[in-house]
């Protein structure tokens, strides 16, 4: 892809406003700065952030040092925490969760001392907005998420459905017809491979599920615990029924790259998982290349049903104990320029921060779904990060134990979410 580095971005996303600019304009000495990275490990992200990096080092002279991290997002954060409670300077930019910034907002500097109002204004407001916490800019957002559902296009075909499911009813019995079918010739194939196991993926999977059955976000926006409810019950009972029927047993240890593992090896009719998926898929040593295609979640039962999708993503943050902050600042901004996000759009199918990469020709070219994915967006169901403030972590643990003890068969929906409630509110107190 020697395009990236003969700056034809300038022209197709920016007209006269030079891409290559970003890397200078906070005034960045050349050479002699090293500057270490920790970027997330799933997917393609461990090497698209090294080339990134590496092209900006190239321009200014320096070196970076993208550094090892661990794949589960709860152990992530455990680790940040620790590197930056103890006020270490050992990594100087941090990719973070977009559910971090009100947890570690004390750790980073503010970016609008660093990053002109101009190149802030270029973001999605609503992705700056919720890394602004207390009027400061924590981190600028990289890319965002949302869970998809991934589906076979031949299969469907092949057993006579005519468009993917729209309701998790349709799912479970095209998932059952497809998988006792493909059976026949491979015993490994499951109907439906999605993130069971105890960990953040399982809190995202689960709170779609009750969305779209109209059982609530788990605490609502005015701080209110909501999820002992039948409806939500009724969708955990109803993901439960999946576990050794459509989908394996083992899902309930899975995270996204098991079950992309079983997916892309042709083992799975539908698959939950995130954008960055599709490229992969697609590869050229892909089974499954050219034979699938996304679409939105499914509802839930009846008027209250709907589709839902849980908002996700990731930013950038500067460590407010790094000793070159200017230059990791200046470094935040070139990873997430258009220039680096096109190339993250079309190798990663990462969705990116800024609404002018959407609109790029050879992005939608390479990536046609990301044009859709606004449909996605818009059922977007938030994880209660504001409201519950701090305290989100151990909220999010409880749901997502709760929940994967349906999923077992230790507890049913009803008896889990009563136990849960009890904690949520002993976790509140007095108030988030």
């Amino acid at each position: 892809m020697k395009w990236y580095s003969r700056g034809v971005l300038v022209v197709s996303l920016l007209g006269s406003a030079a891409v290559g600019l970003v890397v200078t304009n906070l005034g960045i000495a050349q050479g002699g700065v090293t500057l270490r990275v920790a970027c997330g490990t799933v997917g393609s992200q461990q090497a698209l952030c090294k080339s990134a990096a590496d092209r900006w080092a190239a321009k200014t002279g320096n070196k970076v040092d993208v550094v090892p991290n661990v794949a589960s997002s709860n152990e992530r954060l455990a680790l940040f925490q620790q590197q930056l409670s103890a006020g270490s300077s050992d990594v100087d930019v941090y990719q973070i969760e977009n559910i971090w910034p009100g947890l570690l907002a004390d750790y980073f500097v503010d970016l609008k001392e660093y990053v002109p109002e101009a190149t802030i204004k270029e973001f999605f407001p609503s992705m700056i907005e919720a890394d602004t916490v207390e009027g400061k800019l924590v981190d600028l957002p990289w890319y965002g998420d949302a869970g998809l559902l991934y589906y076979r296009k031949d299969l469907l075909e092949k057993y006579g459905f005519k468009k993917p499911p729209s309701t998790w009813a349709q799912l479970t019995s095209m998932a059952t017809k497809i998988q006792q079918g493909e059976r026949k010739d491979n015993s490994n194939f499951w109907g439906y491979v999605w993130q069971g196991a105890a960990y953040e993926g399982l809190t995202c999977d689960a709170l779609e599920w009750i969305y779209s059955y109209g059982g609530g976000t788990i605490v609502d926006n005015k701080g209110n615990v909501t999820i002992n409810n039948k409806n939500a019950a009724a969708a955990l009972d109803m993901a439960a029924k999946w576990v050794g029927t459509i989908s394996p047993k083992g899902v309930t240890t899975y995270s996204e790259e098991e079950s992309r593992g079983v997916w892309q090896a042709g083992n799975a009719a539908f698959m939950r998982n995130w954008p960055y998926a599709f490229p992969l898929g697609n590869g050229d040593t892909s089974p499954i290349k050219g034979k699938f295609d996304v679409t939105v979640l499914p509802k839930g039962p009846g008027a209250s049903g709907k589709n839902a999708a849980t908002f996700g993503g990731h930013s950038l943050a500067v460590n407010r104990f790094s000793k070159n902050a200017k230059a990791a600042a200046d470094l935040v901004v070139y990873m997430t320029s258009a220039e680096v996000q096109k190339e993250r759009a079309i190798v990663g199918g990462y969705n990116p921060s800024r609404p002018v990469v959407y609109k790029d020709p050879e992005v939608l070219k390479a990536s046609p779904f990301l044009g859709r994915l606004y449909k996605v967006f818009a059922n977007a169901v938030v994880r209660p990060t504001t409201v519950t403030a701090t305290k989100y972590p151990r909220v999010s643990e409880a749901f997502w134990n709760a929940s994967n003890s349906v999923l077992t068969g230790k507890s049913n929906g009803a008896a889990a979410l009563v136990a849960l409630e009890d904690e949520l509110k002993r976790i509140k107190g007095a108030k988030w």
